[in-house]
């Protein structure tokens, strides 16, 4: 949950209830491969790898060069892509049996700012603008959003009303005048875009361009697989645990795909599959048997029942066979199923003395081994150790999943995995829109995607129905209505009953707490932010094993202190952040609004801490900053940060001048203890806000340098004083350029940062901040920093020098101390955005004017708790790297470095 673009519109995500009422297809039309494997020899031959088909009957759709985000008004998850052209259809279509799956694109107009600052920058860095279009840039977002089948009308609706066939509601406002398109046609695939063509061109005036539907099925899967970092997850025991795959060793893999039938496809490339196996007892099978056996109205409502079975009153069990006893001479328990519904067989009952609830779980089980154990077959066949399943038999089912990955498990003996994919269910939908031409998805790498959980309606439990939002105020009531209401957020949870068995061969999957989810991976899609712009830190030893978290919240009496600080915590920060709007009527619905949202997420993930993909504290942290701005809350603490700049500017010169009277090595020491002791300042920090109250600004950085004592708690301070001077007569060169990673405004940038930025200018060094894209609660951001350094600069002609040979100065008026012009042979101060809106930084995703300013760094310096301490504490760099914190937090202290709240850390590690 890292990168961001500049202005982020956020999205919502949603899991529609399916109801897998399945449909009678025209039989004259082909049928999809997983509806049936009652097939003629002909049929049955593998399909040979082959190039996704690219169609040349739309215009060219170009996603190249995009930036991904969602909108707060949408229902679903949302991709965001720059440098679009009018007049294009902007959708494809998913149509199964069961569900209707769109990916559909939309405007947003670009934001981005070029000024002169930015341009003398990139000029200094070596950034390129790329090739410029001669038409307007525009921005745009894929939106991803479920219907029924049966209630296709209500799709077809969606579409109408935002003019989705028609390039959307924004090409409408844009170009009202622009004439329909007669011969107009959407990509979609699924046995579905047969069936229904006619009624999208008699209701929409469009045709449908089908595509294949096991093309897409892979392009969606290979897309998906390598550009999403928490894409893949294996599910034992009731427990997720996310699985990050090396884009260049995905191939080959086997990819099973469960609908009413089963295909088995081996995967070896982009456009390069074959369908292997399969097998006619799939989803349609469970969905079948177990419509006739317990009467049941929905695919939903049967796995429901399977939930509170036991199979063991209808599935014949080795200790039935043996009296009680285990068969050990073959490794078999008593527990293990011989003979699926085998008891049936003895028993004079007739099917109504058979509970619905065991006869389901019993269909169940036995489905899913047997698709476990084939295609555990067919991976050995092929040599596959990659093993991923989909389909709508899945659909986040936890106990689906925990016996098919016992099946593979086992059979397998622990060499193979059962995986599954968080974003399966539009992985048809997805490949359809990769098959217009030049769609640019393909260039795209895991670190260009940023995943993001916003709220939405309805609701990402799929328990809450309605159209969708226009606009904020139609969510707040909608979230209004929902809570007053009293509605659950998700799901109640059933419990699994004790003692349940396992397939021939091995034991019962046993949930950890005696429970399974049946929706576990309800809410695990979030929306996918691309950003092409963002780039992988280069200065990172090795960017594959990097770590950004350093708290690890799968200890749950961690998960719940942290909880329990960010609850806390809202309070206070809905305050602000309504006062930083006026504390309008407006501001204080948008706060309640925020506080709600916010703290559904926590309820979440305190159920279920994997539900959006592996969590530490920087991903809690950086979801309450989207939240904020989900509600319109952009910078809650402006006013104070201006207040705290104003007056840390005011004491900053006499500072300066007490710096400059002392030695060198005096001066440096003293820097380091003015970063320390000025990074107090942290609206984030509960004890500090406390103290906020007991003195000013000035008043409390005093206090703060009086107590810096060494030795502090980790003091590296004597080693990096050797490097920076050097002993006796032997003097090392200046670092070429240091990186300084700022936190807070006020006195932490203005009396910490700054004047250890001057210190090394005047020792030759090339110095850049970096700061923030988006504001997050007081840290200072690279838009305010120009603003802060101009005003430093009037009164130290070291930084105006840097400032004007960096570019910082092009538009600031700045007095001139020596009435001389700037100096050009100074060496430059500049100022770069991070490309995050978060406390913490995630290094795996940074702006690509910070990866290009690092690359003739050999000096990082991290300074502030989020940035230094909950991240990148064990972080290795291939340059020097100083990491600086005060820590406010006793439970951090204790864990992090065995020490208590206000504690020092100066962390040393010079590059090896």
């Amino acid at each position: 949950m890292a990168g961001l673009t500049q202005h982020p519109i956020l999205g919502t995500n949603d899991t529609i209830k399916e109801e897998e009422e399945e449909q009678e297809f025209d039989q004259t039309k082909p049928l999809s491969l997983d509806k049936a494997e009652g097939q003629t020899e002909k049929d049955m031959a593998p399909v040979t790898g082959s190039s996704i088909h690219r169609s040349g009957s739309r215009p060219q759709l170009d996603l190249s060069k995009a930036a991904i985000q969602g909108t707060f008004e949408e229902r679903d998850p949302t991709i965001l892509l720059p440098n679009q052209s009018d007049h294009l259809s902007h959708l494809a279509l998913d149509i199964g049996g069961s569900l209707i799956k769109l990916v559909y694109f939309s405007r947003h107009e670009d934001q981005s700012i070029d000024d002169k600052r930015k341009k003398t920058l990139k000029e200094r860095l070596g950034i390129s603008n790329g090739s410029r279009r001669s038409y307007p840039v525009l921005g745009g977002r894929l939106h991803f959003v479920k219907f029924e089948t049966t209630k296709i009308n209500e799709c077809l609706d969606f579409i109408y009303s935002k003019q989705l066939h028609r390039g959307g509601m924004d090409a409408r406002i844009w170009n009202p005048d622009a004439p329909t398109n007669e011969n107009a046609v959407i990509k979609a695939t699924g046995g579905g875009a047969y069936k229904f063509a006619d009624l999208f061109k008699e209701r929409l005036g469009v045709g449908l361009d089908k595509e294949d539907e096991m093309n897409c099925l892979v392009a969606g899967a290979n897309f998906l697989l390598k550009a999403i970092r928490h894409e893949a997850f294996t599910h034992m025991e009731g427990q997720k645990e996310f699985v990050q795959i090396d884009q260049n060793e995905l191939y080959p893999y086997l990819l099973v795909n469960i609908g009413s039938g089963v295909s088995m496809i081996k995967v070896d490339g982009e456009g390069k599959f074959q369908r292997v196996s399969g097998t006619n007892v799939g989803g349609g099978t469970y969905w079948g048997l177990g419509r006739l056996l317990t009467k049941c109205k929905s695919f939903d409502e049967l796995l429901e029942l399977s939930q509170r079975g036991d199979n063991r009153t209808i599935d014949m069990l080795v200790g039935d066979i043996y009296g009680g006893m285990d068969y050990s001479k073959i490794g078999l328990s008593a527990s293990t199923i011989a003979s699926s519904f085998g008891k049936t067989i003895s028993e004079n009952k007739e099917l109504e003395d058979y509970r619905p609830e065991d006869i389901s779980l019993s269909l169940l089980r036995m489905i899913s081994y047997n698709i476990g154990q084939i295609s555990y077959l067919n991976a050995l066949r092929f040599g596959l150790k990659r093993i991923f399943f989909g389909g709508f038999f899945i659909r986040g089912h936890a106990y689906t999943m925990d016996t098919i990955s016992f099946a593979v498990q086992f059979w397998s003996k622990g060499e193979a995995q059962a995986m599954f994919l968080r974003h399966e269910g539009f992985l048809g939908a997805l490949g359809a829109f990769m098959s217009y031409e030049k769609h640019g998805l393909d260039d795209l790498m895991v670190h260009h995607l940023v995943e993001r959980f916003p709220m939405g309606a309805p609701y990402t439990g799929g328990k809450i129905h309605g159209p969708p939002l226009g606009d904020l105020n139609e969510k707040i009531s909608w979230m209004e209505k929902f809570v007053r209401k009293g509605t659950e957020i998700t799901a109640p949870v059933p419990m699994d009953p004790p003692g349940t068995t396992g397939l021939g061969g091995f034991e019962v999957p046993s949930s950890k707490g005696g429970t399974l989810r049946s929706d576990a991976s309800a809410l695990n899609i979030g929306v996918l932010h691309l950003v092409p712009t963002l780039e992988v830190f280069p200065l990172l030893v090795d960017p594959k094993t990097y770590e950004p978290n350093t708290i690890d919240l799968s200890d749950h009496s961690e998960l719940e202190y942290w909880f329990t600080v960010l609850s806390g915590h809202m309070p206070d920060l809905v305050d602000k952040a309504v006062a930083s709007e006026g504390g309008t009527e407006d501001a204080k619905r948008r706060g309640d609004a925020f506080a709600r949202a916010f703290s559904a997420h926590l309820a979440r993930l305190m159920e279920e801490p994997a539900a959006y993909g592996k969590l530490g504290l920087a991903n809690l942290l950086e979801l309450r900053e989207e939240c904020l701005r989900e509600f319109q809350f952009v910078d809650c603490y402006r006013s104070i940060k201006q207040r705290e700049n104003e007056a840390s500017l005011a004491v900053l010169p006499d500072l300066l001048v007490e710096l400059d009277s002392m030695s060198e090595e005096t001066r440096m020491l003293s820097l380091i203890e003015g970063v320390l002791a000025a990074n107090i300042f942290d609206w984030g920090s509960r004890a500090c806000v406390d103290l906020y109250h007991k003195g000013t600004i000035i008043e409390i950085y005093r206090m703060s340098r009086d107590k810096m004592h060494r030795p502090w708690r980790v003091d590296d301070f004597d080693v990096f004083q050797k490097r920076m001077f050097g002993s006796g007569d032997k003097k090392p060169r200046p670092h070429k350029r240091a990186l300084l990673f700022v936190d807070n405004s006020g006195a932490d940038v203005v009396l910490g940062m700054l004047p250890l930025a001057r210190e090394l200018l005047r020792r030759g060094t090339e110095v850049v901040l970096v700061a923030n894209s988006l504001p997050a609660l007081n840290d200072v951001t690279a838009m305010e920093l120009p603003e802060i350094v101009a005003e430093a600069a009037k009164h130290c002609d070291i930084l105006r020098r840097a400032a004007e040979a960096g570019g910082l100065l092009v538009d600031a008026m700045v007095s001139n101390l020596d009435g001389s012009k700037g100096n050009s042979s100074s060496v430059p101060l500049m100022v770069v955005e991070n490309g995050c809106g978060s406390p913490c930084i995630d290094l795996r995703q940074v702006s690509s004017e910070l990866a290009a300013a690092a690359k003739e760094a050999d000096l990082i310096i991290l300074e502030g708790m989020g940035r230094a301490l909950h991240t990148n504490f064990n972080a290795r760099f291939k340059c020097d790297a100083l990491k600086l914190a005060m820590v406010k937090n006793q439970r951090l202290a204790e864990k992090l470095i065995k020490g208590n709240i206000y504690d020092c850390v100066c962390r040393y590690e010079p590059v090896s």
